[in-house]
């Protein structure tokens, strides 16, 4: 995996060009200004308006690009017209764990319905398959309320395996976190 290197370019349904490719270290302003964003849309991710600094982005950033380089990680990043659209990834756990993949995506509000979130996943699972050696588990967490992305993981095979009871806080209300995982092989 080396930073940057493009491993998709096509059109996404409306028409416009994507290119998924890995991230690199000057992609710290594209990142930031992404999460910053989808964090003020309170959309469905850890983020529910905090807004992050440069170096908090810089370090989290230098941490993926360092995992990356061990095959620890792996990162997607979309883009259409120079611009960041969506972001998938699966980080692989430590010690007992090496073998489970946390898996986590986005997209950009108005690139939404597109077809970029199952484009993403079939890329980061597939580049997954490729690179992070040990991996044989994939999970993740879906907040209960998303009835599109939990749709779209059972399209690609991913089965519940648990619920947290108003585990997650989603624009002040308490939603239940559904937990879904797919074994890879065995």
């Amino acid at each position: 995996m080396q930073p940057g290197q493009i491993i998709f370019e096509g059109k996404i349904k409306n028409g416009l060009p994507i290119v998924l490719r890995y991230p690199e270290a000057n992609d710290l302003k594209d990142l930031l200004n992404y999460i910053n964003t989808l964090s003020k849309e309170r959309t469905y991710i850890s983020f529910q308006g905090q807004q992050l600094t440069v170096d908090e982005e810089k370090k989290y950033l230098d941490n993926v690009l360092n995992k990356m380089n061990k095959n620890e990680d792996i990162h997607i990043l979309a883009y259409s017209q120079k611009a960041l659209i969506g972001i998938a990834n699966i980080t692989l756990r430590e010690r007992v764990e090496t073998h489970v993949g946390d898996f986590g995506i986005s997209v950009a509000k108005q690139f939404r319905n597109q077809g970029i979130g199952k484009l993403l996943t079939e890329k980061i699972l597939e580049e997954a398959g490729k690179n992070l050696f040990n991996l044989k588990i994939v999970t993740l967490v879906v907040y209960a309320n998303n009835n599109i992305a939990i749709e779209m993981y059972k399209n690609f095979g991913f089965k519940k395996y648990g619920v947290l009871p108003k585990g997650i806080v989603h624009r002040d209300k308490f939603i239940d976190q559904i937990l879904m995982y797919q074994n890879l092989t065995f």
